[in-house]
């Protein structure tokens, strides 16, 4: 197992990124985790390298590399606050989900260039804010990504011109959504808004959502994890990753 720091230039700077790998010597497929809206911090390891484990090439961006560096943020003490988007406005809104797929075509370049990763075709996962850019992806390199899944992701289906659900009629690989049932930034109207979008598209997709989940239950520092939810997450993750990219 490996745990590497690197960077990747975009046309916008730098981006500090993680990857992860299994033992061995591969190849492996390979699959890009969009973090939540606290940016990098230790419980993302965590969690790319159990992806990793699974036998993939994990790549984990920091993709708010425009903020320049930051302090790892301490999920307690901004909950505690009671005011979310003061205290990771800082770093919050220096990206949205088309200057995201935007790196993402650096992303896939030094990917590409690895020799333990095996093939073309990606995954992507991703969290919160990264939810909405791993399905934003999905439509912007339909010809890459494989499958594409969102945990707990908001705003996917909005009446901003960035909103994920335009871009269904684009996306080749399989979708996989799971939503909260207590979520303000994914409420039932959206989430069957959403679920129209593929399904008019006729792509390949599931939309779920968790009973008794809140938003971010999949982080284990948040207060709202939920260990039942996470597991569940893992398998239906997993499951994908291996029906699509194995």
């Amino acid at each position: 197992m490996a745990h590497e720091e690197i960077l990747i230039p975009t046309r916008d700077g730098d981006c500090p990124a993680h990857i992860f790998t299994p033992e061995g010597t591969g190849p492996w497929p390979a699959v890009i985790f969009y973090m939540d809206g606290l940016g990098i911090r230790p419980v993302l390891f965590e969690m790319g390298q159990r992806l990793a484990d699974g036998g993939y090439v994990v790549l984990l961006p920091d993709i708010f590399y425009r903020a320049g560096p930051y302090d790892p943020l301490d999920a307690k003490k901004v909950f505690a606050s009671g005011d979310f988007m003061a205290a990771v406005g800082h770093i919050f809104h220096t990206t949205d989900n088309r200057r995201a797929a935007e790196d993402t075509g650096a992303f896939l370049t030094y990917l590409d260039g690895r020799d333990d990763v095996a093939g073309e075709k990606i995954g992507t996962t991703g969290y919160c804010k990264g939810g909405g850019i791993s399905l934003t992806v999905a439509g912007t390199y339909p010809d890459r990504i494989a499958a594409a899944a969102s945990f707990h992701g908001g705003n996917l289906a909005t009446d901003s011109e960035q909103s994920p659900h335009l871009l269904a009629s684009k996306m080749k690989g399989r979708i996989y959504v799971a939503g909260a049932d207590q979520d303000r930034s994914y409420p039932p109207e959206m989430a069957e808004r959403l679920e129209k979008a593929l399904g008019d598209a006729g792509v390949d997709h599931r939309c779920e959502i968790y009973p008794g989940a809140l938003h971010g239950w999949t982080m284990a520092d948040f207060p709202v994890y939920d260990a039942a939810a996470a597991e569940r997450h893992w398998r239906e993750l997993f499951a994908l990753f291996a029906q699509t990219l194995r």
